[in-house]
């Protein structure tokens, strides 16, 4: 089975052919970063206007790449959400025209189980139950996954999300957008004890095993102005100050998704651990997640395939199309899209166990 997969829900271009659910024949992506970056962060007018352009030339080039037509293509899936309303609307409204002139099947596919299956490309196939930490600019999500295509929500953030946290901070040091690649760059020259007494971990006593990276966000916020520190000058290198303060920001921010990632291990016996979403490719946390630790080996995408792209939609859309899925024409993006939370029997967290960590 081929599948066309497009990806459009923030600022990159995405489209990607998939071949039996996980051979990449093409994989294109036409990143946005610099467009945005004077503004530190994504704009989604200029988003959606960028995709405009792009997704065209994105779709031919994918479709070039695997050597394949259009009509060869046995189905098509798109992202439906979450995401910028704006940017998903354009690669929606695509695909519907592709799938409609080639009289192709078409599938939505949430953005997050995207992230999920991008693992499967350079993996075994994994093994149930999972779990899957999906960590990236806009979600910090804890996933139980008893069996392929069904997910228990374990925790999710409850402020912003991890990426997005390492977005505000590299901006209010003046490290440059996107912020997690120079923070995780920085990081090794650090001393993430410089800050200790300064940057404590979040204490959440909660039937959920949820993240919160506000409090922390708002102490670098605090420490910066009560030190006087200035931001980072356009060519200019940070000093010692400011490299232990991002190692100390980040080392925090790796030990919360761990000891979440920890408990549910151990209350689950997972038979595999996935790491996926853009901070995946923080090597200190790829670090971190070891398989020793958990009993279980660990999977994570490589680092083209960690940021938002379109063969791990295609994925996601294969399982969905071999299960004889057809969205039709009348679904619409949905900004906020959730995944389908479901509680088998046997998964359930008792009501007098509360996850503290």
């Amino acid at each position: 089975m081929l599948v066309l997969g497009i990806e459009s829900s923030c600022d990159e271009t995405a489209a990607a052919v998939i071949e039996d659910g996980r051979v990449i024949r093409s994989n294109v992506i036409a990143s946005q970063v610099a467009t945005h970056a004077p503004f530190g962060g994504v704009v989604p007018e200029l988003a959606s206007r960028e995709h405009l352009d792009q997704i065209a030339p994105v779709v031919n080039r994918a479709l070039a790449d695997a050597q394949v037509a259009l009509d060869q293509i046995d189905g098509i899936a798109v992202t439906q959400g979450p995401g910028l309303i704006g940017s998903l609307l354009v690669g929606i409204s695509f695909a519907k025209s592709l799938a409609m002139v080639a009289h192709k099947p078409l599938v939505g596919v949430n953005h997050i189980e995207g992230h999920i299956y991008s693992v499967v490309f350079e993996n075994p196939p994994v093994e149930y139950p999972a779990l899957a930490l999906i960590v990236s600019g806009g979600h910090t999500t804890l996933f139980l996954i008893p069996e392929e295509g069904r997910y228990a929500v374990l925790g999710r953030t409850r402020d912003d999300a991890a990426g997005e946290a390492y977005d505000k901070v590299a901006k209010l040091l003046g490290l440059g957008y996107p912020g997690g690649p120079a923070i995780d760059r920085l990081a090794t020259s650090g001393n993430p004890r410089a800050a200790e007494l300064v940057f404590t971990l979040p204490r959440m006593d909660s039937p959920n095993l949820d993240f919160s990276f506000s409090g922390l966000k708002t102490a670098v916020l605090r420490y910066v102005r009560e030190n006087q520190i200035e931001a980072v000058g356009k060519g200019s290198q940070p000093d010692q100050q400011i490299i232990d303060l991002v190692a100390s920001f980040q080392d925090k921010v790796i030990r919360s998704l761990l000891a979440r990632l920890r408990k549910a291990a151990a209350l689950h016996h997972p038979k595999t651990i996935i790491l996926a979403g853009g901070v995946a490719c923080n090597t200190a946390l790829r670090a971190s997640v070891r398989a020793e630790d958990f009993g279980a080996p660990v999977y994570y995408p490589s680092p083209l395939l960690t940021t938002d792209n379109a063969a791990m939609i295609a994925a996601a859309g294969h399982a969905k199309l071999a299960r004889g899925e057809n969205h039709g024409f009348e679904f619409t993006a949905s900004a906020s899209l959730k995944i389908q939370n479901v509680v088998l029997e046997g998964y359930e967290v008792p009501r007098s166990a509360r996850y503290k960590v």
